[in-house]
């Protein structure tokens, strides 16, 4: 069985979780602006309660947006810090898959349409159907204004809604069966939907990591930004 670590500071949720010896440990806590201080020591704490070292870990999960910029850019400094230094692989996971794998464990919702306030009058939103476990997008993910949210064109059944950007709730026009708009990411989905990843061979050398904003003007690639 494989030794994954998993972490998260894309929110306001700062969490970590860890798959040692078939056992799933986590910690997570709301801490907005804290998790630059908080992540290293959450990780070793949780480390120290599973009885293992980073040594044992195979590859290291992280969230890579969409999500807060600093948030997201703490998260790919402390994970390609720890890969380099071990030698592992990463796995990059959205944010938003994250919102829907836990509105899956929590509420038993299969089909989910995932938010969260991206501020700015607009919402990063992703629609996902459960398959075997695992919550898979379906379509694509966008940053938009609430009013342009809409499920997928085959959408039929029940849709649960997850996230922050629920919290514009009145300007989707989305009918749902239930929603919890206070809902973060939190790093025991993130590593669920990491362990499918893993196995499917989907690790990546530490150097690729990169977030995920969704947003043109803050995200551009590197011939964007005249780098090559």
């Amino acid at each position: 069985m494989s030794t994954l670590l998993a972490l998260d500071t894309a929110t306001e949720a700062c969490s970590v979780a860890l798959l040692h010896d078939g056992k799933v440990t986590s910690h997570y806590e709301v801490i907005p602006r804290l998790h630059a201080q908080k992540l290293l020591p959450m990780i070793k704490q949780l480390l120290e309660d599973a009885g293992t070292t980073l040594a044992s870990v195979d590859a290291i999960a992280f969230g890579r947006g969409p999500g807060a910029f600093t948030g997201v850019r703490i998260a790919i400094g402390v994970v390609q810090g720890l890969a380099f230094a071990l030698e592992r692989p990463v796995l990059p996971v959205s944010n938003l898959a994250v919102l829907a794998q836990r509105a899956l464990r929590e509420h038993g919702a299969v089909q989910v349409a995932a938010a969260i306030d991206a501020r700015m009058d607009e919402v990063y939103w992703g629609c996902y159907r459960a398959a075997e476990g695992e919550m898979r997008l379906v379509g694509t993910e966008a940053v938009q204004p609430p009013e342009a949210s809409a499920l997928p064109q085959d959408a039929s059944g029940d849709w649960f809604g997850a996230g922050t950007g629920w919290g514009y709730g009145e300007r989707i026009a989305v009918k749902l069966a239930g929603q919890d708009a206070a809902m973060l990411p939190h790093a025991e989905d993130l590593l669920t939907l990491a362990r499918y990843a893993f196995e499917r061979g989907e690790a990546i050398p530490a150097d690729q990591a990169a977030p995920v904003y969704l947003r043109d003007k803050v995200a551009q690639t590197k011939a964007e930004r005249g780098l090559i």
